[in-house]
C-alpha cells in the first residue's frame, strides 16, 4: 500500500534511505550523502503532503517525493513543457532488500498517475550521472534525457534531467 508518510515514520525511512546509500557506494555510486537525504528534507516533505510509503506487511519498502514546487537548480534545464504545473520526483528509494521486485515501478506509477489526476503537464526528475541503472530504469519508462545540473554538495559529478510530457 503506498500512503502519506507521517512524521513518525521518518526514523524508518532515514534507517532505508542510508541502506540505499550504503548499498550504491558498495557499487561506486556516490550520489546520496550521510547528510542528503536528510531528517529535515523528510520533515518538509512531510509538511508539504508530497512524501509517500510504500509498506508491505507494515513494513516501509520504499520512499517516494512528488511535488509540484522546482528548486533553483532546474531553472537552468531546457525542459520539453512550459514550467507551469509540472511534478517532480524526489528521494525514489526502495530498501536493497527489497530490490529487484518491482516496487520503484509501483513508486513511479504512483507519482505519473498523482501528476495525470492532477492535470500535471509532466513528471520531472533528475538522476546522478553514474547510476546507469537509474538511467536505464526511466528511459524504460519514456523518459527523455534533458540537461544536466549539479549538487556540489553531493557530488563533482553532474545529475542528468529526466522529463516524462504527460
Amino acid at each position: 500500500m503506498i500512503a502519506s508518510a507521517k512524521i513518525s515514520q521518518i526514523p524508518k525511512i532515514l534507517l532505508m534511505t542510508d541502506a540505499c546509500r550504503i548499498a550504491m557506494e558498495a557499487n561506486d555510486i556516490y550520489q546520496w550523502t550521510t547528510e542528503y537525504p536528510s531528517e529535515q528534507a523528510f520533515e518538509n516533505d512531510v509538511a508539504r503532503n508530497e512524501l509517500f510509503v510504500l509498506q508491505v506487511a507494515n513494513e516501509i519498502v520504499g520512499c517516494i517525493v512528488v511535488s509540484l514546487f522546482m528548486d533553483e537548480e532546474y531553472e537552468s534545464v531546457d525542459w520539453l513543457t512550459e514550467n507551469t504545473k509540472n511534478y517532480y520526483i524526489h528521494r525514489l528509494a526502495v530498501h536493497p532488500k527489497h530490490q529487484g521486485k518491482g516496487f520503484a515501478q509501483r513508486l513511479m506509477d504512483f507519482g505519473e498517475n498523482f501528476a495525470r489526476e492532477n492535470n500535471g503537464l509532466s513528471v520531472r526528475l533528475d538522476t546522478f550521472s553514474k547510476n546507469q541503472r537509474n538511467q536505464k530504469f526511466y528511459e524504460q519508462r519514456g523518459y527523455t534525457k534533458l540537461g544536466d545540473i549539479f549538487f556540489p554538495n553531493q557530488s563533482i559529478h553532474p545529475f542528468h534531467c529526466y522529463e516524462l510530457v504527460l
